[in-house]
């Protein structure tokens, strides 16, 4: 089975990957099959996430794995004036919304979501990402509810290796 269309992976696939199910010494895998459904294009992310990421610490495994083994292409440019112009949408969405605190506006004008819901609107692609929908929330933007109002699909890390028919088998020592 394949993905008719790429997904794009928000900083938090990666991030809880390496800290919890699929760590880089438990599951090499799990880092493999995104290289590898990377190259038959079924998933990429944006450039902005790809700096989010290498915001962490030089000697962390997941900087070290987005410096030395992901292709540069795998972050998708953010740069085109259709993706500028809907971030702008966004932006413009999420400053006229009342219902948030002015501290999570601020917060989330500075992260990658904004683009993220940017990028999926032109392209008409799913956004894959661990946070939950909270449309009462006040004091935090999630990426989930700013994918509702903008009718792009979110997806989670579990569907979208469901969909791409990935599978890690335990080999015991020999």
């Amino acid at each position: 089975m394949s993905a008719a269309r790429p997904y794009v992976l928000d900083s938090d696939v990666f991030i809880a990957a390496k800290n919890s199910y699929y760590a880089f010494a438990i599951c090499p895998g799990f880092w493999d099959s995104l290289i590898h459904h990377h190259g038959t294009g079924n998933v990429c992310s944006i450039d902005r996430v790809r700096l989010e990421l290498l915001a962490g610490r030089v000697t962390e495994d997941l900087v070290q794995w987005v410096r030395r083994d992901v292709p540069p292409e795998f972050f998708m440019a953010t740069s085109e004036q259709a993706v500028t112009d809907a971030y702008g949408q966004v932006m413009l969405w999420v400053q006229r919304n009342s219902q948030y605190f002015d501290q999570a506006k601020a917060k989330f004008a500075t992260e990658a979501d904004g683009w993220l819901v940017a990028y999926s609107m032109i392209h008409g692609l799913p956004v894959v990402t661990n946070e939950q929908p909270r449309p009462q929330s006040r004091n935090r933007i999630l990426l989930p509810d700013v994918c509702a109002q903008f009718n792009v699909t979110t997806r989670n890390t579990f569907e979208m290796l469901h969909d791409l028919a990935v599978r890690y088998e335990w080999r015991g020592a020999t």
